[in-house]
Order: C-alpha cells, then structure tokens, then sequence
C-alpha cells in the first residue's frame, strides 16, 4: 500500500514538472518566439535542469508538440459550424470575422512571434496544420453564404482568405487604428462589393 501511495506521489510530481516546463516554454515562445527561446532559457524558468528538460522531452519536436497541444487546449481555435446556422451571408460574415479577431486580439503576441519565426524555423510549419485545417473550414462555411463555394469563385475565396488573415487584422488594427468593429464592416463592404461586381 505504502509503495503505491509514493508512486502515485511520484507520478504526480513527474506530470507537474512536465506541465511547468510547457508552461514555461509556450511563456517564452509567446514573448520572445520560439527562434530565441534555448532550452536553458525553458529549463531555467520551469526551474529544472537541463537533464530533466531532456527526460521528458528528449528533442525539440517533442517539446513542440506538447507546446501546441497545451496552447491549442487553452487557446481553442474559433469554430465554423454555428456560422452555418446564419442564412444571411453578410450576417454570417460579421459573426465569423468577430469570433476570429476576438481570437486575433487574445493571441496577437504568441501568433506574430509564431508567424515570425516560421521564417527561420520550418519545423514551426507542422505544428500550424490546426491552424490551416480550420482556417479552411473557416473560409467554406463562409463562401457557401455567398451562393457558391471558394474553389468555384477564386476572387471570393481570395477576399475572404484576406479578411481573415492574422496580417491583415493586424495591419489594419495596428497601423491604420481601427477598431475591430470598423475591420469587420471594411471587409464585409470589400466582400459584398466583389460579388456584386461579379
């Protein structure tokens, strides 16, 4: 009984170290990006050694992995499927844009640090399928509003990929001083305009 008891003990110490050293990392991806987080910068602000990092996550991959996992579940990713419900494509446009730079507004740190060192980092681009996989669901539910799906109407599938992009939100809200509000009425006017042209 005594040796089940430390065990379980032991397991709990073991699972709680592990969550530090993600939290620590995902902190340290978030503020200075993944490119300049070392493994001693993680190690030291999860306060383990280097060799405890190593246990648990013997490669880079690895500690990638539980990092999106551990950001995903904590951050979750806007879903489409309401949308579908909204009839009206300009009433449907509004709700998605909003839900997705709600989302914008809540990660911009941790989504212009990842975007960033992308460059510099190709293994980062495994670790966005999530993000590529729902982005283009995004986009379908969005474009079936419109009468039509995006690969039969590529300008409309370009505007709205364009609305909901993390640079676009960013440049209007960041450089141009808009609201999230004013962003969203600007490409829902951009996408209304396009299909009455077409």
């Amino acid at each position: 009984m005594t040796r089940t008891y430390h065990l379980k003990q032991r397991a709990q110490r073991q699972q709680a170290t592990r969550q530090r050293i993600i939290e620590a990392a995902v902190e340290l991806h978030t503020t200075l990006g993944p490119a300049q987080t070392t493994i001693s910068a993680i190690a030291q602000r999860a306060g383990v050694e280097r060799l405890t990092l190593y246990r648990h996550f013997p490669d880079e991959h690895a500690l990638l992995s539980a990092c999106s996992s551990h950001y995903l579940s904590t951050h979750p990713l806007p879903d489409p499927t309401p949308w579908g419900l909204i009839a009206d494509p300009q009433a449907r446009l509004r709700r998605g844009l909003a839900e997705v730079y709600a989302y914008y507004r809540r990660t911009e740190q941790h989504m212009a640090a990842l975007q960033r060192d992308a460059q510099v980092l190709p293994q980062l681009r495994e670790f966005a399928a999530p993000y590529l996989e729902r982005w283009g669901q995004m986009r379908a539910v969005l474009a079936a509003a419109w009468g039509g799906s995006a690969p039969k109407l590529p300008k409309l599938s370009a505007a709205l990929g364009h609305a909901l992009d993390f640079q676009s939100w960013r440049s209007l809200v960041r450089q141009q001083g808009l609201e999230d509000e004013q962003v969203v009425e600007l490409m829902v006017g951009m996408v209304r305009c396009l299909v009455a042209g077409t």
